[in-house]
């Protein structure tokens, strides 16, 4: 299914193309598709496999344009240094990660190589304005949020000292209009982006108790009892969040880029909580002060 809206002005015209992608790349038409349109820049933020990265590659090779991938910063795995940088990231586990990281090398070995120009930018757990963020206990169950505003007990995990990598919308979006403003900076390059101030399950959690006037009260459990007193896929998801206890580096997009993200972690999270509430979106026992 295709459909368009072509919207003009004095300076700019646009239009804008809808694609059923899954469906175009099983049929090998997807890349032709965006060849066809000779861009200068492409900023693809929905590659998820090696086939449909490839498929892409295969048909801009021979053109001018600039590939800006969106992957993640799960294509590192488990923390070893912190922060972790572009050269000290561990190897990823999980088909998602596994996957983006395959993808960021081959776009890595198709510029090297004198093919087509990429850049891939790993976002951290986004978050903002009408995101669900990432909560304290490394899952998107609001209900963690409801239990710190009334001051409630919440069993955490391990220890609480696990972190997340949260980055806001916004910030994301400075890094790829930076990535294709400097071109010549970003090809063949990979970033991570996040904010510059990460969040420990504990820390999160005491954050966001005392936006609505309260201490938090933390319980600490085993793995074992975590899972049995939560649903599984939010236990699922918190184990993928917090096992994987990453912090990283904006150092090499600051360098290269200009990057300056304008929300730190706790700013971020703030944001996207302040929207929930405000929108009837998660209950909350107390208004919000933060």
């Amino acid at each position: 299914m295709r459909g368009h809206e072509r919207h003009r002005d004095e300076q700019h015209q646009r239009e804008r193309i809808t694609a059923d992608r899954e469906q175009e790349d099983r049929d090998g038409t997807f890349g032709a598709r965006i060849a066809g349109l000779r861009p200068d820049a492409v900023i693809d933020l929905v590659c998820f496999t090696i086939d449909s990265a490839r498929a892409l590659l295969d048909a801009l090779r021979g053109s001018d344009t600039h590939l800006v991938h969106c992957g993640s910063i799960w294509r590192a795995g488990v923390s070893h240094v912190l922060p972790i940088t572009e050269e000290v990231a561990t190897p990823p586990f999980g088909e998602y990660g596994t996957q983006k990281d395959a993808i960021a090398r081959l776009y890595k070995e198709e510029t090297a190589s004198g093919g087509v120009a990429t850049t891939s930018l790993h976002p951290g757990h986004i978050s903002g304005p009408g995101w669900v963020p990432i909560g304290p206990l490394g899952n998107l169950d609001t209900t963690v949020i409801t239990k710190l505003s009334a001051g409630a007990a919440i069993e955490v995990p391990g220890l609480g000292a696990e972190s997340m990598a949260h980055v806001h919308a916004d910030d994301v979006a400075q890094a790829f209009q930076l990535a294709v403003e400097h071109r010549a900076e970003a090809v063949g390059e990979d970033f991570f982006v996040t904010a510059d101030t990460a969040l420990t399950v504990r820390g999160y959690a005491h954050l966001v108790a005392s936006w609505f006037g309260q201490e938090a009260r933390i319980e600490s459990v085993t793995w074992d009892r975590f899972r049995e007193t939560t649903a599984g896929e939010d236990a699922h998801a918190s184990w993928e969040h917090l096992s994987r206890s990453q912090v990283f580096s904006t150092d090499k997009p600051r360098r290269l880029l200009g990057y300056a993200p304008a929300y730190t972690a706790s700013e971020t999270v703030l944001d996207a909580v302040r929207w929930l509430v405000d929108n009837g979106e998660v209950e909350v026992a107390r208004p919000l002060a933060g």
